[in-house]
């Protein structure tokens, strides 16, 4: 059965003596909270990831990365192995954000690799997409999503499934203030388990869990994470404050 999950992407976002505040006020709140089907997971930046895991220790709030390089080791200055990000005791980790690909010019062809990457050193991987504004006013949004998931994805046995959770995040949605409708959402994430259902089977596509990513905030999160194929958010400025986060989870 998939699990509902809300993880906070807090970027380039907090000092280490503001993530671990912040860290410490979800940990409060979440631990009277009941998350039998809810995942809770935060993000921060590399630097400040080892004193988040501290704070987070025995509870319910998971720890992951925002990145991670493809290769094992090496002359790669500035960047993340899987195996430094496991050897933190992380177990998950953000992969192809529209702003990796933007900014960083992370391609398909490299995501997939990092992908790989990830599995290979037992990393559970949320693998985001989504279509820019151009392509969703020219009618490719679909066949956008189709492409980013397919290169990257479906090259993965079926039971490498069991890692992958996506994140549907429209280009034109993040931190812009628009959001897609609750409709639009739940259309893109049918048809996204629909084409996880035709490269696999029901099985593997009724069981991965699918985020939306745009602008989610605690007046539209109720709506949008009760649409059938809506299993969460992958939030970014909403996270940020331990209330609004916090009112976000309630959200289910």
């Amino acid at each position: 059965m998939r699990k509902q999950i809300v993880a906070g992407n807090w970027k380039m976002n907090k000092n280490v003596q503001e993530s671990t505040q912040l860290a410490s006020e979800i940990v409060a709140e979440v631990k009277d909270l009941n998350l039998d089907n809810t995942r809770v997971i935060v993000t921060p930046t590399f630097v400040n990831i080892s004193e988040v895991v501290k704070v987070a220790k025995g509870s319910a709030v998971e720890v992951a990365a925002q990145n991670m390089h493809q290769a094992k080791s090496g002359a790669f200055t500035g960047e993340i192995s899987a195996e430094m990000l496991t050897s933190l005791g992380l177990k998950t980790v953000i992969l192809g954000h529209s702003e990796r690909r933007e900014y960083f010019g992370e391609t398909d062809a490299i995501l997939a690799e990092k992908v790989d990457a990830a599995l290979a050193n037992g990393l559970e991987v949320i693998f985001c997409f989504g279509e820019v504004l151009e392509d969703r006013k020219a009618g490719n949004h679909f066949s956008v999503v189709e492409s980013q998931i397919k290169n990257a994805l479906f090259h993965l046995p079926a039971d490498a499934w069991k890692n992958i959770v996506l994140a549907y995040e429209p280009v034109w949605a993040i931190g812009t203030g628009e959001t897609a409708s609750p409709e639009q959402a739940q259309e893109m994430h049918a048809f996204i388990r629909k084409i996880v259902t035709d490269k696999y089977n029901t099985e593997v596509a009724g069981d991965v869990s699918i985020l939306y990513g745009g602008s989610v905030n605690p007046g539209n999160a109720k709506e949008i994470f009760s649409k059938e194929d809506v299993d969460g958010g992958l939030i970014g400025g909403a996270a940020l404050k331990a209330e609004s986060f916090i009112a976000l989870v309630n959200s289910f």
